[in-house]
């Protein structure tokens, strides 16, 4: 059994704004080690639960978070930017079992610790065929073209909560609740690990490749805080204006879909300005 986990930093434990989850900024360093511990109690209840492969696709930020050297040493890690499938880059290859998504958050527009979706706050909202969207969403209905399962997911409560609807059968661990977007009432590192090893045991039995899930066409459409943004985006082939401030495009496959949203994001990324965004 092979697990695959997508470790996203905005929904680890004791993370609650900004400056703890940007590269380089003194809190960023500090919580980089309760994200590791939040990641590294998913591979030991993985491997408590009988995988014999775990392999993780950082996918915050710059994708250079996670402490290597405090991993358990039978998992292995896939760091740096520029991967085919970005978040859940691995799944595609064909011997994954299960996905978890570690760390996660709600999306842009939602209530949720630290919501966005991609980027931090130039895109005010996303819906995938009229669904508001969040990463764990979009990422969800990738893995399931590939015939993948998502057996947990950990975050805020309100990451718990939207996960109901893209993952009704995987286990959740809320490590923080809601109290506003960069405020929480977090539990500690020691008890989050040990509640993330326990349903990541648990999990490991859902892990089971089923067959690919053919739910397109797939309908994107996004909303920026400002106009050039979405001028911007129609660089992007089969990229129009769908409203104010809006773009949107459809593709047949979640592959296409999710590879032409993280186009759109660069292109819109290069966009902005600093100060006026």
């Amino acid at each position: 059994m092979k697990i695959l986990i997508s470790a996203d930093m905005e929904g680890a434990t004791g993370v609650t704004w900004p400056a703890d989850v940007l590269p380089g900024t003194a809190q960023w360093e500090r919580c980089r080690s309760m994200f590791t511990s939040d990641v590294n109690a998913a591979v030991l209840g993985f491997f408590d639960g009988g995988a014999e492969e775990v392999l993780i696709n950082e996918a915050h930020w710059t994708m250079r978070n996670l402490l290597l050297e405090r991993l358990d040493e039978r998992a292995q890690m896939l760091t740096g930017r520029h991967k085919e499938l970005s978040m859940v880059e691995g799944v595609q290859r064909g011997d994954v079992d299960g996905v978890a998504f570690v760390g996660y958050h709600t999306g842009a527009g939602m209530e949720g610790v630290l919501a966005h979706t991609y980027l931090a706050n130039s895109i005010t909202g996303v819906w995938l065929n009229g669904v508001r969207a969040s990463e764990g969403l979009l990422n969800a209905h990738v893995v399931a073209e590939f015939g993948v399962p998502v057996v947990l997911v950990t975050g805020d409560d309100l990451t718990c909560e939207d996960a109901l609807g893209y993952a009704p059968g995987a286990l959740k661990v809320a490590v923080k609740d809601h109290v506003s977007r960069y405020a929480a009432v977090c539990r500690t590192p020691a008890r989050t690990a040990a509640e993330i090893r326990g349903a990541a045991k648990h999990a490991a039995a859902l892990a089971a490749r089923h067959e690919p899930v053919q739910g397109g066409p797939f309908t994107v459409e996004l909303e920026f805080d400002a106009d050039h943004l979405s001028m911007a985006a129609t660089v992007v082939p089969g990229v129009a204006i769908s409203g104010e401030r809006k773009v949107a495009y459809t593709h047949e496959t979640m592959y296409e879909t999710i590879r032409t949203f993280k186009a759109v994001t660069t292109i819109v990324s290069a966009a902005m300005e600093e100060q006026y965004g």
